[in-house]
């Protein structure tokens, strides 16, 4: 799998990955209806560094690298997933966690953190805490999932002193 620097003209194959993920309705805020113009704001917005990842030349995934708050919270790293549900359980969302935890390292950040994790996203909460993330807090109810109703969602965090750039 190769994971690089996404380049605009990327949003041609990041696009059905996008629409695929937020139509289900099961893992991201976004809509189930937003529009293409929406997203690649989403992906290449200032202060965004977006990746994706390939497998035989096909863009199968990508992720996005930003400081999860301004000035003296800018320390902290956040980050955006999504993998094409075709190649969900394949290693895609594994390869790009550890892309990205070395990214963030080596843009100078400590930490990172997930702000909003859908509970029930278990392949998600299952592999994050794989990649030494922990569970800090809990917001009740705070995702409207399109098939269980209200859920819990995770806030996720870990430092990022211990991994090699």
């Amino acid at each position: 799998m190769d994971i690089r620097r996404a380049t605009e003209t990327d949003f041609i194959a990041m696009w059905p990955i996008f629409h695929a993920v937020v139509a289900s309705g099961t893992s991201y805020v976004f809509a189930p209806d937003t529009n293409r113009q929406a997203a690649f704001e989403y992906w290449f917005g200032a202060g965004s560094h977006t990746y994706v990842a390939q497998e035989a030349g096909r863009i199968v995934g990508m992720y996005k690298l930003m400081a999860n708050h301004r000035d003296l919270g800018s320390h902290v790293a956040n980050a955006s997933f999504m993998v094409s549900p075709e190649h969900s359980g394949h290693g895609a969302g594994k390869a790009m966690g550890l892309h990205c935890l070395s990214e963030a390292r080596r843009a100078g950040f400590a930490a990172m953190q997930f702000n909003f994790v859908v509970s029930t996203n278990d392949a998600a909460v299952a592999l994050w805490k794989k990649l030494g993330f922990a569970v800090v807090g809990t917001l009740p109810k705070a995702f409207a999932h399109q098939q269980l109703g209200l859920v819990d969602v995770y806030i996720m965090y870990r430092f990022l002193d211990d991994i090699e750039t």
